[in-house]
């Protein structure tokens, strides 16, 4: 396997960039994997990076621009790495590697989609899929408390239920506990049938959607009733101190100050938390200071919390939802 493209002369204002060229050896089956049906991840690629990518046998040779040759060796390396390791790419991985190298120059892309959170109860691996996500998995691998910030659509609140499910598998922790403040936007409580859990059960349902894909329904019904797996209002975790315990706070942006606080002080012994929210989509009265932003101020210098912060690049969701934040971000409106 060939290395980067070499060094080009610095060019001159005013002339075209000059075309380099690097070739990288691929065996047959693995080249079959990557080019995908129709040559579609090869298209990507070219599309992706401006190269121009040509297939031979057991050889991709690349030739454009340095910035471009370098940009699409990275990607093809990478997909390669992936097959290697047993991986059947797709084209959301092709996306993803694309985004990586072009948000950082030199990003591991195999490091990536590597090795897998937890496997599904369906058997699906659910793995970080953008160099963003791989620093929050990275970052809650490594410390006892993690805060993860960013938009809709970045896999804050799934990655954080697959690491709370992956602890407890591992015994690394005996119990979960997630936990969500209570705001109502624009459906008062008081109107929803049935008694308060009723009521406060929708506002949590994503956190059981989470689970339930990941574990089953059977299984989170198992251990929601042998107490290990909690998900309940925040304002249920008042007075309690959970030890040995994975506790994740979601939504984060909707908690006053006080709520923050208490909600970060009942990490008891042996205990982990992960927090997650989007400073966009706040729904506490206009002229209340966000728990979220006010902890990420003054907790700043304590080098044992990690901080994560998610853009629109680590969107997983459909395309066109990376496309319809960046709209509401130019607007100065916050998505839903």
């Amino acid at each position: 396997m060939s290395g980067p493209p070499e060094a080009v002369d610095i060019v001159g204002p005013g002339e075209p960039e000059p075309k380099t060229t690097c070739e990288i050896e691929i065996a047959g089956d693995e080249l079959r994997a990557l080019l995908g049906q129709q040559d579609l991840y090869l298209r990507m690629i070219e599309e992706g990076t401006g190269a121009s990518l040509r297939p031979g046998d057991n050889i991709v040779a690349i030739c454009g621009t340095a910035r471009q040759t370098e940009a699409a060796s990275q990607v093809l390396r990478g997909m390669q790495a992936m097959v290697r390791q047993g991986r059947e790419l797709a084209t959301a991985d092709v996306r993803y590697a694309l985004r990586a190298v072009e948000r950082e120059a030199g990003a591991d892309v195999a490091a990536l989609l590597a090795e897998p959170v937890i496997i599904t109860q369906r058997g699906a691996p659910v793995r970080a899929k953008t160099h963003g996500q791989a620093q929050f998995v990275q970052g809650a691998r490594r410390s006892a408390l993690v805060f993860c910030v960013g938009p809709a659509g970045t896999g804050k609140t799934y990655l954080a239920m697959a690491l709370a499910l992956a602890a407890l598998r591992d015994k690394q922790v005996s119990r979960i506990v997630l936990t969500r403040p209570i705001i109502e936007a624009g459906e008062r409580l008081g109107f929803l049938p049935g008694d308060i859990l009723e009521k406060v059960d929708p506002y949590l349902r994503p956190l059981y959607d989470a689970l339930q894909d990941i574990i089953g329904a059977d299984k989170l019904q198992r251990h929601r009733q042998r107490g290990i797996i909690e998900v309940v209002p925040l304002a249920y975790m008042r007075g309690r101190t959970i030890n040995d315990g994975f506790l994740v706070l979601d939504e984060a942006q909707n908690t006053t100050p006080p709520q923050m606080k208490m909600a970060l002080t009942r990490l008891g012994l042996g205990s982990r938390m992960i927090v997650t929210g989007d400073m966009t989509q706040s729904d506490l009265p206009e002229g209340q200071e966000s728990g979220l932003r006010h902890s990420l101020r003054i907790l700043r210098n304590i080098p044992e919390i990690e901080v994560c912060r998610l853009t629109e690049a680590d969107i997983v969701r459909h395309d066109l939802v990376q496309r319809i934040v960046q709209a509401y971000e130019t607007a100065g409106d916050g998505a839903d």
